[in-house]
């Protein structure tokens, strides 16, 4: 049963040595490409380091158990602790600064308006930053989201009763659009024209451009709308992150297991059966003469 853990660990942390490589052949590539655009520069170094922590964890873990480094296994142990104990933090930490804001229902619309002042915190401060918010929109330019709702009859855009009545995600709704209470007139999916007459008070309005590249990027209600779409992304991963905490934890308890065993055998004491006949008390039997 201990020799099985080394085992089973072993072949565990080869797996992930061999996943280890194609992330971090990713994040080189990224951070190869000559024509690098700010959203890849954004995502190079998180799978950079991403790939080289479990590489190094993996090969730790694989050496210590198949080999029997004693020294190697308890800092796999170390990295493990610190990773669980981590990835739990996250995941409270997830929960607690997505826990405010949502989606505005509007009157005869199907999608939902998204407004910057419904959130606060962490995340808030975090999406709002200057720098931060030039990478995020330099992404969603890169990804051509507002030009991917474009739907048209016989080459004619849809009806404005029809696109009413769209379901748009977050970031559709706050970035491809202006807000409803601009009361801006429909011409097409990303082409609102001011109606006669009405004065803009709200800002986000005045930030609406029908300039392809611009829409409402930067708009309140587009940072509102990644703030919900990070909300719904990281509920998901933080479920997640509980199912793969609970295997780690169980690696653990093997790796703990397996680390005794290295012990054991290094200090040359008998495993299973032998040990325990080991620990059995001998009988004296006295001879009467």
């Amino acid at each position: 049963m201990m020799r099985a853990s080394n085992t089973v660990l072993g072949l565990v942390n080869f797996t992930t040595f061999l996943l280890s490589i194609p992330i971090l052949a990713g994040g080189i590539w990224l951070s190869a490409e000559a024509n690098q655009t700010d959203c890849m520069r954004f995502l190079q170094w998180p799978f950079i380091a991403l790939g080289l922590f479990i590489l190094v964890i993996s090969l730790m873990g694989f050496a210590g158990a198949c080999y029997r480094v004693s020294w190697l296994l308890w800092l796999y142990l170390f990295a493990m602790f610190l990773v669980i104990a981590t990835l739990f933090s996250l995941i409270v930490f997830a929960f607690a600064v997505t826990s405010k804001g949502a989606g505005r229902p509007v009157i005869n619309r199907s999608y939902l308006d998204f407004y910057l002042s419904d959130y606060s915190g962490w995340l808030k401060d975090r999406v709002s930053d200057k720098d931060y918010w030039a990478k995020i929109s330099s992404c969603l330019r890169e990804a051509r989201i507002c030009r991917k709702i474009g739907r048209s009859v016989g080459g004619v855009p849809e009806s404005p009763d029809l696109f009413y009545l769209r379901h748009l995600s977050p970031i559709q709704s706050g970035c491809c659009k202006p807000p409803t209470e601009c009361s801006y007139t429909y011409i097409n999916e990303t082409v609102w024209n001011p109606s006669n007459g009405i004065t803009v008070a709200e800002s986000d309005c005045l930030r609406w451009s029908n300039d392809q590249d611009q829409l409402c990027y930067s708009c309140g209600s587009c940072k509102a709308g990644v703030l919900a779409s990070l909300k719904k992304s990281w509920r998901k991963v933080s479920v997640m992150n509980i199912f793969l905490l609970v295997i780690l934890v169980i690696l653990y308890v093997a790796g703990l297991a397996a680390f005794r065993n290295n012990r054991r055998i290094d200090n040359n004491e008998p495993l299973g059966e032998n040990r325990m006949t080991k620990l059995q008390p001998t009988r004296t039997h006295l001879t009467l003469f």
